[in-house]
């Protein structure tokens, strides 16, 4: 069972991010984090904006209606993971027309924060962004945040040829594109199920709690590690015990 390390959780602050798995994060050489709604408070609603621009480009690709392409639209994210891949394997879409259509979105939702700036200075290691949206859509989002100097790299949807997570080829394909040790590795995700396959490659997991129903299924899982819904205090925590070996 995951336990509740983070400010905010269950009405508490906890003084460690530590739980009876891990002994503090001095081992950890890399940091692994998703991107929409994990580096950015779900609440921010972007992803809404996506969604309604993948349900246009499903309705003009297919020339179907907006209730049918919405229908089609959640079948696909549900059976492969994205939307995309459905629209690649049953339709042959250009994944680059789709991915430019889809993120012409308003970032500026997104409030920028300072505090994640520091937080992720003080956190010792490498840290990648590891999406399935598009590396320019990565950018864009930690550009506003203003974080976007504390990243060695973007593996994106391109990057693992556009098979999303949580197949685990696209996570070994991740991990020997950057040199990454599993075991010492930590991944932050806002999907349980997409930390499943870290915890199979032997990576300690974050889960970034979102209150959607649908997004939490497997939150009690073994898989997962530790569980926070405040991000910046959860960071700040794992760095102090980082920096006390």
């Amino acid at each position: 069972m995951p336990t509740a390390t983070s400010a905010g959780l269950n009405g508490t602050t906890p003084a460690s991010p530590l739980n009876g798995r891990a002994n503090g994060f001095a081992h950890s050489e890399s940091w692994v984090f998703d991107l929409d709604n994990t580096l950015y408070p779900a609440a921010c609603n972007l992803f809404a904006q996506v969604d309604v621009k993948i349900g246009e480009f499903v309705a003009e690709l297919l020339k179907i209606d907006r209730d049918e392409a919405v229908r089609i639209q959640k079948e696909y994210f549900l059976t492969y993971g994205t939307s995309l891949r459905g629209l690649m394997l049953h339709h042959q879409v250009n994944p680059d027309d789709f991915l430019d259509f889809v993120h012409q979105i308003d970032v500026t939702l997104i409030p920028p924060c300072p505090a994640l700036d520091v937080a992720l200075a003080k956190l010792p290691g490498r840290k990648i962004i590891f999406t399935n949206g598009s590396h320019k859509h990565a950018e864009n989002v930690i550009n506003r945040l203003g974080i976007g100097g504390r990243f060695e790299a973007i593996f994106d949807i391109k990057a693992a040829d556009f098979v999303p997570k949580p197949d685990p080829f696209t996570y070994e394909m991740m991990v020997r594109r950057h040199w990454i040790d599993p075991r010492r590795a930590v991944m932050v995700e806002d999907l349980p199920k997409n930390l499943l396959p870290a915890h199979r490659m032997g990576m300690t997991t974050v889960l970034v709690r979102t209150h959607e129903e649908w997004a939490q299924a497997g939150a009690d899982g073994e898989h997962v590690h530790h569980v926070t819904d405040d991000l910046v205090a959860w960071l700040e925590a794992a760095g102090l015990s980082a920096a006390k070996g």
